[in-house]
């Protein structure tokens, strides 16, 4: 499969032998082919002007729908809680932690910065108001306004550099111009618009590279190269499905490469220190660049957020040493032996608790326990979470001036219970293949028992002897005899253990979600020399260390994302736009933004990529029962370029099924973009069969008497005007529904109730007015 582009026709003209011989006529037909060469050129320039004037009017248009009514409403709207607030925390340089990647943020910080914003506003809640806060909304909705102003122009931009018809780019561009979700998308300060921009810009940008095959290395095809990486690095740096996009573009590149391979290439075959050559362009353009930008964004990031700040709960303590105003570095004491401290899991933030109550005989699936006393996770502070440290060797000599220390072995006594904490092999109650944990009496834990009750510290990444602290050691607590770590996870028990944290002992010890901390040491004398705080300077840390650490903790956040919400939907649904996303409400204006997609363009696109996969079906069935249906060259831009856009669809979408977080019906509006692409591609193919000269073409006579001309080039079409009536049509339909459902993408005017029924079309839920 290679990528969209026109093609160039080359004519051949015949002449008669015997007439070439007269004197003039060799003269006579020159003047022909100079005089139709002639006009050719002159078509070419009209066509030209045609497109640039289509292109302008459309950009224009995308402007207006998009800046339309910005400043309305003048309050949070949805998600502008999340990226609002981002902005605001780099304009403070405090640090936080996202899922997604820092470049679309940056942006948004960018914009704020050129208006001299301070970042004081943090965007806490839906409806809060930005006036009365004195918040540059405007300058922060313009930016994603821009972009989605300037995708559409690349859309349109995108057909015109593949060769296609003057109506079928005004298609594609109009189905994204006239679409309410990305109308919607791009006038609040989200990230999809540069997302979507970015991957329309690495289609055009490959499409450019591609037609430039025949002059490798030269300055365009190295111009054309890189820009389709950075571009393409641009979307992965806005959020983790623009892999969807290198899988989009890296497809029909490993298809170019392998056709560099074939011996029987037009321009001749490649040597194989040339192929490398051409391997090692791509990989440097489309690999190595794209992943060193990639990079940068982070690095940008860590410079820009060198305070301490709500994220600071996401990273290592080594980390959270790196920013200034750390709170865990300010408040970190070290442990001594015989101290009182209080343990919490680092994900969950539940305490180590543990209470008189008793883990039933019976569990509900039968499974019989040991009936010790329960240990539990709690969130709350109380005296339960309180557990007293001991050495884990019966003739140590360690006192309570001694400090704990990384791979020592500990023993812990729960204060209230006068108790010993304990992990034997028996199941816990939700996970049969991890250990119980339980306490034991005394008597026990001095007795037989002891060996169970010892455990080793293991500070997260640190070093040997390292002093065990307060806040600044994140660890594991690993059970001696069988090694398994203490381990806690978010469903909650049943009643009998009023609904408090399993714990258990996890055989996987490496996981990072077995870390702990100790949050304090209560009743430690006010005059310790332990409490005596000193400067303590900021720490570094390697850029790759940190950009690792950060990458681990994003992937893990984001594959957690699994809780339900009212909103989300599955990617089953997208295509037929079964259920959109109410973005706000003003129950007194009547006013509110539903994000909804225009009904007749999506359902028009989707029909129509069931109308190409039934092209390419049917051509194949033709193909194998011996009739050819279509000509070389209308097959060829069926395949490749319509096909790379049907790629592009696929690649954007099919991966969403497999997915377990959350999602919602905007993850689907960049491959909304590629079935605009693949719906203006097929209009012009059903509508215009091939340009009209085709039709002047003599026939190829078989034996029989017969033509062997394919069918489609006997049915001809003369010229565009189906195409432009099919167009118009559709771009009637389009401004028809976009009007329509205006005023719940514009969040003006406020509708009746009857006005709100009356957009109930597949039982959307919209709010309904007070």
């Amino acid at each position: 499969m290679s990528s969209p582009v026109g093609s160039v026709r080359q004519r051949t003209v015949k002449t008669d032998k015997k007439r070439a011989t007269t004197p003039g006529v060799e003269e006579q037909d020159l003047n022909g082919v100079l005089d139709e060469l002639k006009k050719e050129a002159k078509k070419t320039a009209t066509r030209e002007w045609d497109y640039k004037l289509a292109f302008s009017i459309i950009t224009v248009l995308a402007f207006i729908t998009r800046f339309w009514g910005i400043s309305h409403p003048d309050q949070v709207v949805f998600d502008e809680v999340h990226f609002g607030k981002f902005a605001s925390y780099y304009l403070q340089r405090t640090y936080f932690f996202d899922v997604h990647p820092p470049f679309g943020k940056l942006l948004f910080a960018f914009a704020g910065w050129l208006v001299g914003y301070d970042g004081a506003f943090l965007f806490e809640n839906i409806g809060d108001h930005y006036i009365a806060n004195h918040v540059p909304y405007l300058a922060y909705r313009s930016m994603p306004a821009m972009m989605g102003a300037l995708t559409v122009s690349v859309v349109f931009w995108i057909m015109w550099e593949s060769g296609y018809s003057l109506p079928a780019c005004v298609v594609a561009a109009s189905l994204v111009l006239l679409d309410n979700a990305h109308i919607g998308q791009t006038r609040l300060i989200l990230l999809d618009a540069t997302l979507v921009l970015f991957m329309a810009l690495s289609v055009l940008c490959y499409i450019r590279f591609y037609k430039l095959r025949h002059a490798p290395f030269s300055r365009k095809w190295w111009k054309w190269l890189l820009l389709t990486g950075i571009s393409m690095s641009c979307v992965i740096s806005t959020k983790y499905v623009g892999a969807f996009t290198f899988f989009s573009i890296g497809v029909p590149v490993m298809i170019d490469l392998w056709d560099l391979l074939d011996i029987r290439r037009k321009q001749g075959a490649l040597s194989l220190p040339d192929f490398g050559k051409h391997l090692g362009a791509r990989v440097l353009g489309l690999i190595i660049v794209p992943f060193l930008m990639y990079l940068f964004w982070f690095q940008v990031h860590f410079a820009i957020l060198n305070r301490s700040g709500p994220g600071d709960d996401f990273m290592t303590p080594d980390f959270q040493a790196t920013l200034s105003d750390n709170v865990m570095a300010k408040s970190a004491v070290n442990i001594n032996y015989f101290d009182n401290i209080a343990m919490r899991h680092k994900d969950t933030k539940v305490y180590l608790h543990s209470h008189p109550d008793r883990y039933p005989l019976r569990y509900e699936d039968g499974r019989i326990s040991s009936q010790g006393q329960q240990v539990t996770g709690y969130p709350h502070n109380d005296t339960n979470n309180l557990w007293q440290i001991y050495p884990g060797a019966a003739d140590s000599t360690k006192d309570s001036t001694t400090h704990v220390r990384n791979g020592e072995l500990v023993r812990l006594r729960h204060f209230v219970t006068d108790t010993w904490l304990l992990s034997h092999d028996v199941a816990s109650p939700y996970y049969p293949t991890n250990q119980e944990f339980t306490t034991v009496p005394e008597d026990e834990a001095y007795g037989n028992r002891w060996n169970d009750t010892v455990f080793e510290i293991r500070i997260d990444n640190g070093k040997p002897g390292q002093i065990f602290q307060t806040m600044a050691s994140h660890f594991k607590l690993i059970h001696h005899p069988s090694k398994v770590a203490m381990w806690t996870h978010t469903t909650p028990l049943p009643e009998w253990a009023f609904k408090q944290a399993e714990i258990n002992g996890n055989k996987n010890s490496q996981q990072s979600s077995n870390n702990w901390f100790v949050e304090e040491i209560p009743g430690i004398p006010e005059d310790s020399p332990r409490l005596i705080k000193t400067e303590k300077k900021v720490k570094t840390m390697p850029f790759l260390s940190k950009y690792l650490e950060l990458q681990r903790a994003m992937f893990h956040h984001n594959n957690a994302l699994t809780s339900s919400h009212p909103y989300s939907s599955t990617p089953i649904s997208w295509p037929f736009l079964l259920r959109g996303v109410s973005f706000w409400t003003e129950d007194e204006t009547h006013q509110q933004i539903y994000f909804l997609g225009n009904p007749v363009g999506w359902w028009l696109a989707s029909s129509i990529l069931a109308v190409f996969a039934g092209i390419i079906g049917a051509d194949q069935l033709s193909l194998r029962r011996g009739m050819d249906a279509l000509d070389k060259r209308t097959r060829s831009r069926l395949y490749d370029s319509t096909g790379f856009f049907f790629l592009l669809w696929a690649a954007h979408y099919i991966p969403f099924f497999i997915m377990g977080r959350q999602l919602f019906l905007h993850h689907y509006l960049p491959a909304h973009l590629a079935s605009a692409l693949v719906a203006g591609a097929v209009v012009e193919f059903i509508f215009n069969i091939e340009p009209s000269e085709v039709a002047n073409r003599q026939p190829i006579r078989d034996g029989l008497g017969g033509s062997k001309r394919p069918i489609r080039e006997r049915l001809v079409g003369q010229s565009l005007r189906a195409t432009w009536f099919a167009a118009a049509v559709i771009v009637l339909g389009l401004a028809a529904a976009f009007v329509f459902f205006a005023p719940l993408t514009y969040g003006q005017p406020g509708l009746s109730i009857e006005q709100v029924n009356a957009r109930k079309w597949l039982n959307y839920d919209l709010h309904f007015a007070k």
